[in-house]
């Protein structure tokens, strides 16, 4: 995908913005499975932070974009609770016909045509990204 598909739309596009203020995020992964942790850069760019492993926690430093405060006047410092991942039923049978289906034999399959498409994309985060945008533009 092409950058300005990525950073496109003036102050909508999903970035970091500004790095003044430190403070840190804990990602607690409460689901059944690793989930990696994304930041996006201040082009809009994802870079990986790892997996975190079920039941795991990842301490980021981080800094304050929308800054909050405590009473005390410290910054606040965020949990972010990683649970079940909400996937539509497309996805979810998308997903299983992946795991058990060889690739070479979806072409086989009796289903339409266009489900046989989406079966050969693999996810695609920076895809992901760019509709966002653009949906966020709409907003």
């Amino acid at each position: 995908m092409e950058e300005q598909e990525v950073v496109s739309g003036e102050n909508k596009a999903l970035r970091s913005l500004n790095a003044d203020i430190k403070t840190h995020v804990n990602f607690i992964n409460q689901s059944k499975q690793s989930a990696r942790v994304w930041w996006l850069d201040y082009s809009g760019h994802p870079v990986s932070y790892g997996d975190i492993r079920t039941n795991g926690l990842l301490r980021m430093n981080t800094f304050l974009t929308a800054t909050e405060y405590e009473e005390d006047g410290d910054p606040k410092f965020l949990n972010v609770v990683i649970a079940t991942p909400v996937f539509s039923l497309r996805d979810c049978c998308l997903m299983l016909i992946r795991n058990l289906v060889e690739e070479e034999d979806y072409g086989r399959l009796d289903i339409p045509e266009s489900l046989k498409t989406d079966l050969r994309q693999q996810p695609d985060l920076l895809k992901e990204l760019g509709l966002i945008n653009r949906l966020r533009m709409l907003t």
